[in-house]
């Protein structure tokens, strides 16, 4: 199985710049496997789409703005950009993408913005105006760098992110997100991901109170999204990519109720491909869901043994991307390869802020 199998053409102005509002206004493809039709409807209608007894998984990580820009302090100076991705050694050191890449090695120090414009804030004992520096402690592979801050210490790096970062969001976004809420769930709650868990963009707190209304449970998990997950895939052959490891946890409540799901003849649907593979790396051989935590290099692909779920909320995805092969494991390729060309037939929006689709 090759990437070039899952490689169809986009127009570009479907893809989508900025969410809709209200969220829940967007399309909804459903794809159903036993009639192997496709409908079209508006996600608001996900209650009807679903039975009552179902339940719905979603994840409750929360963006951090973690992309910072600054100045390099040696040499000839210029420009740097940082996207934190994880902490590596507490919290003042950090896995991060860098650029310029060969300009920044280890020992090069860069002072930060004070805020997201570059320039100095107005609010006295706003954190954003302190000083803060990168400091380039090793390099890795494919632009990677671990970097150490200074002049914070680790609750003001926080708060300093929230008011000096920017949301990062994907580079076919073109636009700059001007509330940044605008890229993150309505049920978000722990800080941790450098990219929101997109399926769960659509949901609004009047459409959660209507699948409970309808006996449709929705349950809280956690997986913190990390840069693998929109990482090009670099082998030819599917099974030759490894995707990078991400943290999760699954609290005893939910895998209880989820189990509880499916004892009773419910359907377990993941809201997302963070979701899916979650529940895929604490599922066991009988479909019994595990309360943990841990951290999982789940790579999901056609042919992958589903145990954990029975649908699947997603968006519209890259061309021979990790999510688009997530989905076709799902679907099944012969049934997503000619959706995906009639949504681009019928102007559906992709990517991050487009529309949704539900397989089940």
């Amino acid at each position: 199985m090759l990437l070039s199998d899952f490689e169809f053409p986009l127009p570009a102005e479907l893809i989508a710049q900025e969410a809709l509002v209200p969220r829940d206004a967007c399309r909804l493809m459903v794809i159903d496997r036993r009639s192997r039709r496709v409908s079209h409807h508006v996600f608001r209608e996900l209650p009807e789409l679903l039975q009552p007894g179902d339940c719905v998984v979603l994840n409750e990580t929360r963006v951090l703005p973690a992309r910072l820009h600054g100045q390099i302090l040696t040499g000839a100076g210029g420009r740097a950009e940082l996207l934190l991705l994880r902490p590596v050694d507490g919290d003042l050191t950090w896995e991060a993408l860098v650029k310029p890449g060969r300009r920044l090695r280890p020992g090069v120090g860069i002072a930060l913005a004070v805020n997201a414009a570059g320039a100095q804030p107005d609010g006295a004992g706003d954190t954003s105006a302190i000083p803060v520096t990168a400091t380039i402690v090793a390099r890795g592979e494919g632009g990677k760098a671990t970097v150490r801050f200074g002049g914070v210490d680790a609750p003001d790096l926080r708060r300093y992110l929230w008011q000096a970062g920017e949301m990062p969001t994907p580079p076919y976004i073109k636009q700059r997100l001007t509330d940044q809420e605008q890229y993150q769930t309505v049920y978000s709650r722990v800080e941790g991901s450098v990219a929101a868990p997109t399926a769960g963009l659509h949901f609004t707190p009047s459409l959660l109170n209507a699948l409970v209304a309808r006996a449709i449970t929705p349950v809280k998990i956690l997986l913190h999204v990390g840069y693998g997950t929109f990482a090009p895939l670099r082998a030819e052959t599917v099974a030759a990519n490894r995707m990078d490891a991400e943290y999760y946890e699954v609290p005893p409540a939910a895998a209880a109720t989820i189990n509880a799901c499916r004892s009773r003849g419910g359907r377990v649907v993941a809201v997302g491909t963070s979701v899916t593979r979650t529940l895929e790396s604490v599922v066991d051989d009988a479909g019994t869901i595990h309360a943990q935590s841990g951290w999982s290099a789940t790579f999901i692909y056609p042919g992958f043994r589903l145990r954990a779920l029975d649908g699947l909320m997603t968006n519209f995805h890259l061309p021979r991307s990790s999510p688009l092969l997530l989905t076709a494991a799902v679907a099944g390729w012969d049934l997503l390869e000619p959706a995906y060309r009639e949504a681009i037939r019928l102007g559906y929006r992709f990517y991050s802020f487009g529309d949704g689709m539900l397989v089940r």
